[in-house]
């Protein structure tokens, strides 16, 4: 039985055998901390029985993995007096490299757990444990190289909240299918189970009715006129992206989405590392003095190679795009003005580094998720397309705009090399005499 400390859908969810079992949980409701319990537990009981266990956990990214093993299976293992290794070290999968960290047992019952992708999730011979599945880069992808792996008779477990329609987790929580265990636990259920939060306080702070609808009601979003679809978002997350200290000295392309008021402002940095487009830092401020704000811009031209600044120069923004090109020079701020066209050339341009995966977002912002998101087009009466975003507490898709802007900033500014070659007289005289009087050339070397 699972101990007390779980709330009575968790121990649903615990206590239920079946060899496939898919959850959707509201956020925040301990589904993962549930998981690792099972898995834990059935670790110790292998070990009880003289068999080996065998686990692997396939975490988003290598943070939520380091997390499910720290916050979970090592917590749970010393709870039930487990004696177990841990240990960390670097796993190859196909081109890349990924931390992964394991715990074993005298017996020799393993569970391992890293960031998920297709070459990792067919590296393993084991039960399998999928953690915030919807959010998975490629998770149809990961799905075809993992299934085959577990046929063998291996178990699967399955946890997310939604994220929208497109990922193979809403095929498995929608399929009629009847070996899967389905277990939903949206906010109010989890509350009336036991678990402590004020869902009218909940509801106020978060601002935003389809994250609240999502996040915590367990609604399927339609993405039919998001601009930016939740699967797009994922493949382009990535757990090293959102970190000034991981600036490597690169050209940097800014985008800066001017407010003054009710709207946020925001300057996104990309820094461009080979072809793809790195997320350093996004700043974000509401209802800063324009002294403010061009105080932030220097600071980030200070701490960056920056290459080509976009700025929003609709309406107020007139004034500090005059004044970052007179502090940071013309040819490296450029304004960009809101029109309808000016909108779609932007919006085409940011989708396709999206769509190309030339861009990397910070794994799990949820704001930056719910900005990217939340930008629809929209074709009017006669026929012509404009984008809109509701406006909420967290902006008018402000951050949306600065990191399109960034991107334009990028395919616009260009990597320019510069370099020095000496001219000798020689070079000098070989050059026709039309040209070398049209631009002076010479004339104090004593070559004429």
């Amino acid at each position: 039985m699972a101990p007390s400390l779980f709330h009575p859908y968790q121990v649903r969810w615990i206590e239920d055998l079946s060899r496939f079992k898919v959850g959707m949980f509201a956020r925040q409701t301990g589904k993962t901390f549930g998981t690792t319990y099972e898995i834990a537990r059935d670790c110790q009981l292998a070990e009880l029985e003289g068999r080996k266990a065998r686990w692997v956990i396939l975490s988003r990214g290598e943070r939520q993995a380091k997390e499910a093993m720290d916050e979970g299976v090592k917590l749970h293992c010393k709870a039930m007096g487990s004696i177990i290794k841990a240990s960390e070290y670097d796993y190859a999968g196909g081109d890349a490299k990924y931390r992964a960290m394991e715990v074993e047992f005298p017996g020799g019952s393993k569970i391992t757990a890293l960031p998920a992708n297709p070459d990792t999730a067919r590296g393993f011979s084991a039960n399998a444990f999928l953690d915030e599945f919807a959010f998975h880069a490629d998770s149809r992808k990961i799905w075809s190289a993992l299934f085959p792996v577990i046929s063998k008779g291996w178990k699967l477990r399955v946890v997310s909240t939604p994220n929208g329609k497109g990922n193979k987790f809403y095929d498995l929580m929608t399929s009629e299918s009847g070996i899967w265990y389905r277990q939903t636990t949206d906010i109010y259920q989890a509350v009336a189970d036991g678990l402590d939060r004020n869902i009218d306080e909940l509801r106020e702070g978060c601002g935003d009715e389809d994250t609240w609808t999502q996040e915590f009601e367990l609604q399927w979003l339609d993405e039919a006129s998001a601009w930016l679809s939740y699967e797009l978002i994922n493949g382009c997350e990535h757990d090293r992206a959102g970190f000034p200290d991981q600036y490597n000295g690169g050209p940097c392309f800014v985008g800066v989405d001017i407010a003054a008021r009710n709207d946020l402002f925001v300057i996104y940095v990309l820094e461009a590392v080979g072809d793809v487009f790195w997320t350093r830092e996004i700043i974000v401020r509401k209802r800063i003095s324009f002294a403010e704000q061009d105080d932030l811009l220097a600071d980030v031209f200070k701490r960056y190679r920056v290459i080509r600044c976009c700025m929003d120069q609709t309406g107020m923004g007139e004034k500090p795009v005059e004044d970052a090109q007179r502090k940071h020079g013309s040819s490296r701020v450029e304004g960009v003005l809101f029109t309808g066209p000016n909108k779609l050339t932007l919006a085409t341009l940011g989708k396709e580094a999206f769509e190309d995966r030339k861009i990397r977002i910070p794994l799990g912002d949820q704001a930056l998720r719910n900005d990217l998101h939340k930008l629809q087009r929209v074709t009017g009466p006669t026929g012509a397309s404009r984008f809109m975003a509701e406006s909420d507490s967290s902006g008018h898709a402000d951050r949306t705009w600065a990191c399109f802007l960034a991107l334009n900033a990028a395919s616009t500014g260009g990597l320019i090399e510069y370099a020095y070659h000496p001219v000798t007289k020689k070079d000098l005289n070989d050059l026709p005499r039309d040209i070398r009087c049209t631009h002076g050339i010479g004339r104090q070397s004593g070559a004429w």
